[in-house]
């Protein structure tokens, strides 16, 4: 599965709108909607505190498992 697949699909199971995901990140909202896109990917510090944020495993974005 794509990243902007993995996103969107976290993003929607959770609850949270674009917003709240990049406020809890710590990255503009206007970014994650380019990751959305497929346009852009987070880079190691992005993956980093995504992981952080929600206290998972990066491989889960990185589409390596499938749980997080």
């Amino acid at each position: 599965m794509e990243f902007k697949q993995i996103l969107k699909e976290f993003i929607t199971e959770n609850g949270l709108t674009v917003s709240a995901f990049a406020r809890r990140v710590g990255v503009k909202p206007s970014q994650v909607s380019e990751w959305l896109k497929g346009k852009a990917k987070p880079g190691y510090d992005c993956l980093r505190a995504m992981a952080s944020a929600f206290n998972i495993s990066a491989d889960y974005f990185l589409g390596i498992t499938d749980e997080y």
